[in-house]
């Protein structure tokens, strides 16, 4: 979804309100639904904007600061719009120790963008991410909800190329 033609205010569709109800009958406190409520809410607009976080805080009774907290805590939240395509690459320990931060500087050249941003085209946004739990397999990256592991340059290009083309 572009900036330029977003809400400026949200509200959750009405399949996503029974599974907010659903969801919220798994806890005994509503500030507890927080976490599945911004996957929900991220899932419904693509990212978690300010007025989608206003929207969950008046939802769980909780301030826009405590949603915005959790929210920047965890890597898996967006706070812009992504890319098609979310790469995330570990530069952790491992990783980084295997060749993480070169495959960084060649997917931020190939792409012709940097951390935390995305291609003109909208299909590819990098992000940087502490550990994606894969040590044995460094360097990793996972695009959207796949891993690629022992990465090399020719894998990163086989990649992207197949990416492209879908």
């Amino acid at each position: 979804m572009r900036e330029d033609t977003l809400k400026m205010d949200f509200a959750f569709s009405e399949e996503a309100k029974r599974e907010i109800k659903e969801i919220m009958g798994h806890y005994p406190e509503k500030r507890s639904a927080l976490i599945p409520l911004l996957h929900l809410a991220q899932k419904e607009n693509g990212y978690l904007s300010e007025p989608v976080m206003r929207h969950v805080a008046e939802v769980l009774d909780l301030t826009p600061i405590q949603v915005y907290e959790v929210a920047t805590f965890y890597s898996m939240f967006h706070l812009k719009p992504v890319g098609k395509y979310l790469i995330q690459v570990c530069h952790n320990l491992s990783c980084s120790l295997m060749g993480a931060d070169s495959l960084i500087d060649y997917l931020k050249e190939k792409l012709g963008i940097d951390i935390g941003e995305t291609t003109p085209d909208n299909m590819f946004t990098i992000k940087t991410v502490e550990c994606l739990a894969s040590c044995g397999t460094a360097p990793v990256m996972q695009v959207n909800d796949d891993y690629h592991e022992n990465l090399t340059k020719e894998k990163v290009d086989a990649l992207i190329e197949r990416l492209r083309s879908n």
